[in-house]
């Protein structure tokens, strides 16, 4: 906090008026935050004043004018004991003054601070993240582990109460299936539709809510409510939409501070995990019932494209277009897209090697671990290191590896920056028809260890056209067994280039389904396109 005390120096300095700025410990002892031009020691809490309004308070230098300040801290500005005119009525404009630069101030320095604490605790959420990805890949049970889920969520916010609410859709209701320091079977079931309720609202309107200690208490939420509670929506997400599936309550917060917007973000992707394993549980559920290994595949499939962003989450930043068709069976195509602040978007593209369920185990836990690394890492090749240090275990114990690129436009300073690990379709095409292709700067992630490398090259905005796709689409074949090829891709691309990126997607894909026919494809086929 330097500004502070710059400020009161430059206030001493044209005023001539002795000027300090005391706060509240965290153990309730009063302290200078700042002064000019020395220190001077608090005098007793009996003797600050209690609320805005100006006080006399004596101190060692002499009487001082002292006001609360408003704002989350105990804090108080005392000005004088003299003051060029030497009236109160000086010493009370001087305050005026003050008070509100001085507020703002120590609200700034507070707000860095939690962004640093919050920062200091994103480790334990990526690994929160990750634990739970491995508790939910070992079963198709939420029943089994939704104890332990509970428990780690809790941990990791400091909450001693909460609750795993989830539909039953046979009788509407939001059913306990864990909660802490009680018995899942004594908490009564809540109907979805009962106005009462928190946890019904937050299941209803798809929105995270957080509640007051005395706002709408309800006898069926006792069990797992005290105070403040946080209500998150399990959420099923689709491109197009998505459906609830259940609710995560926490609430009595060890450190007696509220649960924050950070909270609520790991909460909610928490809670998204938690609606694949429960779609994932009825999927098996269903095909066990039904003995089809072969309609599992494709039910699992279909969960797992649900999971790929819409791409119109990232405008109106970037225009994007992008589409997975499936295979027959679950695979390892992926993308994902980004909004990074002010001008900037990230779009990322993945193939993860191989094909089954193990393929798309480690392309669920790839997805997950992106969403957190590309938010906290604006660098495109540290977000694919720490990717790779999040998924290093499972490569190295599937050997398996994932070829990536992840690519951030800046349309602002006119940039784009990339890593590349190993794949080979990246090209950014230009006005006039000149593609350029982004080569790998590196081998696919799970082959070394050594972190990706960042390039970047110029970027027009509202020209450029960034071009991703996995090799399903190059290696397309027809009934004689020739490949569709990259040059036919790319040619498409030049053709239509000054067309919007959704109407040049769907040109290729007329392309590839002239070209295969009646023949189904081998490997899913990936295609995204952008401008920004």
């Amino acid at each position: 906090m330097k500004e502070l005390p710059a400020l009161l120096a430059s206030f001493h300095e044209a005023f001539q008026c002795g000027v300090v700025v005391w706060a509240d410990g965290e153990h309730g002892e009063r302290r200078v935050l700042a002064s000019a031009p020395r220190p001077v020691e608090p005098p007793p809490r009996a003797s600050l004043p209690p609320t805005g309004e100006p006080v006399m308070v004596p101190t060692a230098d002499g009487p001082m004018l002292a006001t609360l300040l408003p704002g989350p801290r105990h804090a108080w500005l005392a000005v004088g004991p003299t003051a060029p005119a030497g009236d109160a009525g000086t010493l009370e404009r001087y305050l005026a003054f003050l008070g509100p630069v001085v507020a703002h101030q120590l609200q700034a320095a507070l707000e860095v601070e939690h962004a640093a604490t919050e920062l200091a605790e994103r480790y334990e959420e990526i690994n929160l993240l990750y634990t739970i990805s491995e508790i939910l890949g070992r079963t198709v049970s939420l029943d089994e582990v939704a104890q332990v889920i509970l428990r780690e969520i809790s941990e990791t916010v400091g909450a001693e109460c909460g609750a795993i609410l989830v539909h039953d859709r046979v009788t509407d209701t939001l059913q306990a299936v864990a909660v802490l320091d009680a018995a899942a079977v004594d908490v009564p079931p809540i109907a979805v539709d009962d106005e009462n309720s928190v946890s019904a609202l937050v299941f209803r309107t798809q929105h995270p809510r957080l509640v007051d200690g005395g706002e709408a208490p309800y006898e069926a939420e006792r069990l797992y409510r005290r105070g403040p509670m946080l209500s998150v929506p399990i959420m099923w997400t689709t491109p197009s939409g998505g459906t609830p599936l259940g609710v995560v309550n926490l609430s009595a917060r060890r450190s007696g501070h509220p649960f924050t917007a950070g909270d609520q973000k790991l909460v909610a992707a928490i809670a998204t995990q938690i609606g694949t394993a429960i779609q994932n549980a009825r999927l098996v559920r269903a095909s066990l019932n039904q003995q089809r290994l072969v309609h599992e595949m494709e039910l699992a499939h279909d969960l797992q494209m649900r999971l790929l962003p819409a791409a119109t989450i990232v405008a109106p930043d970037a225009d994007v277009a992008a589409r997975v068709v499936p295979a027959e069976s679950v695979g390892g195509d992926f993308y994902h897209l980004f909004r990074l602040g002010p001008g900037r978007t990230g779009i990322m593209i993945g193939d993860v090697s191989g094909h089954g369920y193990r393929a798309a185990l480690i392309m669920a836990l790839a997805m997950s671990a992106t969403a957190i690394h590309a938010q906290a890492n604006i660098d495109p090749g540290v977000a694919l290191g720490a990717l790779l240090a999040s998924l290093s275990d499972e490569l190295q114990t599937t050997e398996m590896f994932i070829s990536a690129f992840y690519g951030v436009v800046d349309r602002t300073a006119g940039v784009l920056r990339y890593a590349n690990t190993g794949h080979p379709h990246a090209f950014v095409a230009s006005a006039g028809g000149k593609v350029e292709r982004l080569a790998a700067l590196d081998a696919p992630l799970g082959m070394v260890d050594s972190p990706p490398h960042t390039a970047e090259r110029p970027w027009r905005s509202g020209q450029d056209l960034l071009l991703l796709f996995t090799d399903g689409v190059s290696d397309a074949r027809n009934r004689q067994d020739v490949r569709l090829g990259e040059d036919a891709v790319l040619d498409a691309v030049r053709a239509h280039l000054n067309e919007r990126p959704g109407a040049i997607l769907d040109r290729v894909f007329a392309m590839l389904a002239q070209h295969m026919g009646d023949i189904p494809g081998r490997d899913d086929l990936t295609l995204v396109l952008a401008r920004s």
